[in-house]
């Protein structure tokens, strides 16, 4: 069933691969993505999804140096070159939209202040232009400047559309600001946008049905990683888990969104199934952060019930044919992590397809 055809909100795809949002870092200081970046899409057109590397919403989301953007004209040209690309070999691909709340710093992001829920920095150090620096303190997001922050995520996704791709993925997961207003850990706020379950996940909501009424509910997914704990967004009460992500899954199910995209490694988990019955659309897992998600893996994960589609990230980078490989038995190439995040071809666009 891997390999069988299926619906996302109003697009078919020919299998249900999809491609995880990839950190690669080849757009350059100006966050635009060139024609390395366009090649390397292309190639991949065959997954039944790309979900693009996340991308920034406005400068201050932004999170890493060499990531790209959906703000600047010149951005949004070098998309439309990227999804004409990918649509010419039939390929599907969403924007996937990624404020990075505080996982960033001012010598990043081009001097802008860095936000998050609380005045509560990561412990530990971000690559910057100016080298590794530690995370700074950043500055708590009132309620008055929300709207604000729920408006960039609406233009980004409109351009995103205007660039000509098929839909967007909400990043509110692995600890950037969505993220960070679902942790516990990263949200001590006293407001109606903290303390309770109910209360963190509202402002993730808000953007939702915000993104949803500007462009659509067919067009609009969602990523979460609920017990990931990664840069700072730790989430470690099993009951308060459940009760935030079920507030959320609930609120978000009457929308209609085109998938529910989980990052769990344990997938068959009480804690996920759970969500996906919760959320009675199509739901998206991705089990390889942690270790390599396996084709075996894969395969059972569809034909066992606990997943519409397989979302794979590593086995992508170094197989732009993974379809076929996978559907056939071949061969894989290994991936190799010293080129995952740097410039050039080598390690993004060199991987080579099957040779027969």
């Amino acid at each position: 069933m891997l390999f069988s055809p299926m619906t996302l909100g109003e697009l078919n795809l020919p299998n249900r691969l999809v491609m995880a949002p990839l950190t690669r870092v080849r757009s350059g200081r100006e966050g635009i993505p060139g024609p390395l970046v366009v090649e390397h899409y292309r190639q991949r057109a065959s997954l039944g999804l790309i979900v693009s590397e996340g991308t920034y919403p406005s400068h201050a989301g932004r999170g890493f140096p060499g990531q790209p953007g959906l703000v600047t004209e010149e951005q949004l040209k070098g998309w439309a070159n990227v999804t004409a690309a990918v649509h010419a070999e039939g390929g599907r691909i969403f924007a996937q939209v990624m404020h990075a709340g505080r996982v960033t710093h001012e010598d990043t992001n081009g001097g802008f202040e860095v936000v998050a829920p609380s005045a509560i920095a990561i412990d530990g150090q971000t690559r910057t232009y100016a080298g590794q620096k530690p995370f700074p303190v950043p500055h708590a997001l009132t309620a008055e400047e929300l709207p604000g922050i729920v408006q960039e995520f609406v233009t980004a996704s409109r351009n995103a559309i205007g660039a000509g791709f098929d839909g967007v993925e909400l990043h509110s997961a692995n600890g950037y600001l969505l993220h960070e207003f679902l942790s516990p850990s990263a949200n001590h706020r006293d407001d109606i946008y903290g303390g309770s379950p109910e209360n963190r996940a509202r402002f993730v909501i808000e953007v939702t049905r915000a993104v949803v009424d500007a462009i659509g509910a067919d067009r609009v997914g969602i990523r979460i990683s609920p017990e990931h704990n990664v840069q700072g967004a730790i989430e470690l009460d099993a009951a308060d888990i459940h009760e935030t992500y079920a507030q959320l899954v609930d609120a978000l199910a009457p929308l209609k969104l085109a998938y529910l995209s989980v990052l769990h490694k344990e997938p068959t988990s009480d804690l996920v199934q759970d969500l996906r019955t919760r959320f009675g659309g199509t739901f998206l897992l991705n089990t390889g952060f942690g270790v390599i998600t396996t084709r075996e893996e894969a395969v059972a994960l569809v034909a066992d019930g606990h997943a519409d589609a397989v979302v794979v990230g590593r086995p992508a980078i170094a197989n732009p044919d993974l379809v076929r490989r996978w559907r056939e038995g071949l061969p894989v190439n290994e991936p190799d992590p010293s080129t995952f995040y740097g410039e050039g071809a080598k390690g993004y666009t060199d991987y080579p397809a099957y040779q027969n």
